[in-house]
């Protein structure tokens, strides 16, 4: 039976099924491992890990901890409350129409993300005037509607995600300023902050980089330079705003001062550094890497939200749910009337009720004629059904994303 204790309740003979962190936040080369001395019960009350999940199969058991479902349903029932609290979306036209525009921003500022990552191996500078276009066109996506962009930049390789990641949190960034109504100056230099946040990263040797497993201490440590790297290199670029370089240098500390560089306490971190390192993290949960499969969108939001008492501002991470929606756009979901469902729009007041392009049978296994579907609309206009879980695109073997535009 898995259990979710607090790490004081720790002992050597449990067996650790899951560290509940970032695997980048855990210094162990696996996230499961039997506690067998008290050197390693030391050193994993030392890492900075506030909750944990136990198997009690394979080692000593807590006999009053609650189980995993029942920490999980506790998360279920305020993520349910959360979900009917109003939110400020407001969308200028739909997915479908501003898909071929996003499409096309995405490929620039990829472009621009992998040729300013180039200058600086090179020694060069990073050319602001080529990147600040760019960081202009995502936030005018963003405007028009953040779901076309979003979405597609949930399609990213292994060997893309460096580059795309950047172009990622910079959307996210800018659609998470959109959504808490910051002014137009400071969506654009939080944006500009999230494209670049990790040109630092320029710096680590590509076989650290790509390295496709746990990185040592040693390794470990060459990466933790990163944010220290990026802030030096564009202080050298120079005319680059305090904001910019606010995310660049601290988008990895915690509210709990468990992050680096500069192990900060919460209350020592800005709001826009708050807001990009919990972006930086969600993209990083539903990416794939060489080291680590991606998770659905939902399941990672669920994640942060857990460890949101720890390491993130909870008021920060329910904003950001708000942002993108407790199914975010571009997510599988199974419905109740057996038909699989790509979320194209959140709902403005209720995030369980998004708008989804339906295209699938589960019941008959086959394709079916894809319409969109309100959920928040009773039957009979174009609603009347609910969303029962999210789904992996690999189990039904289907592409939601081709369906985020019925046209």
């Amino acid at each position: 039976m898995i259990k979710k204790i607090p790490v004081g309740q720790l002992k050597v003979g449990m067996f650790v099924h899951d560290f509940n962190c970032s695997w980048i936040n855990h210094p162990f080369l696996t996230n499961r491992v039997l506690v067998s001395s008290e050197g390693l019960l030391e050193k994993i009350a030392g890492a900075g890990l506030r909750e944990i999940y136990i198997d009690t199969e394979r080692g000593l058991d807590v006999t009053d901890a609650p189980t995993a479902e029942q920490a999980q349903a506790v998360i279920e029932a305020e993520l349910q409350s959360l979900a009917s609290e109003p939110s400020t979306n407001r969308l200028r036209i739909s997915v479908g129409e501003e898909l071929h525009r996003a499409a096309q921003v995405k490929h620039r500022a990829h472009r621009i993300v992998r040729d300013a990552m180039r200058d600086v191996r090179l020694g060069r500078a990073v050319e602001l005037d080529q990147v600040e276009p760019v960081v202009q066109e995502i936030t005018e996506s963003i405007l028009r509607n953040p779901g076309a962009l979003v979405g597609l930049l949930r399609i990213k390789s292994k060997d893309d995600y460096t580059f795309l990641h950047s172009v990622t949190v910079c959307t996210l960034v800018v659609a998470f300023c959109r959504s808490a109504g910051m002014d137009a100056e400071t969506m654009h230099q939080a944006g500009l902050g999230g494209l670049l946040h990790d040109i630092g990263k320029a710096l680590v040797p590509d076989e650290i980089l790509n390295k496709p497993g746990k990185l040592t201490e040693e390794e470990y440590a060459i990466v933790k330079r990163h944010p220290q790297d990026g802030y030096d290199i564009l202080l050298r670029s120079g005319s680059v705003g305090e904001i910019p370089l606010d995310i660049t240098l601290h988008h990895h500390e915690r509210m709990d001062g468990s992050g680096y560089t500069k192990r900060l306490p919460g209350e020592s971190i800005s709001m826009l550094a708050q807001m990009a390192s919990l972006v930086d993290v969600y993209d990083a949960l539903t990416s794939d890497r060489c080291y680590h499969k991606a998770i659905p969108a939902a399941d990672a939001l669920r994640k942060i939200f857990e460890w949101s008492k720890n390491e993130f501002n909870p008021q920060t991470v329910q904003a950001f749910m708000h942002c993108v929606g407790i199914y975010p756009v571009g997510t599988l979901v199974r419905l109740q009337s057996g038909r699989l469902g790509v979320v194209v729009e959140p709902h403005e007041t209720d995030l369980l009720k998004p708008k989804v392009n339906v295209f699938f049978s589960t019941r008959s296994n086959t394709y079916i004629r894809p319409e969109q579907v309100d959920l928040s609309r009773p039957f009979g206009m174009g609603g009347g059904d609910r969303i029962m879980s999210h789904e992996s695109p690999d189990r039904w073997r289907v592409d939601p994303l081709k369906f985020m535009s019925l046209h």
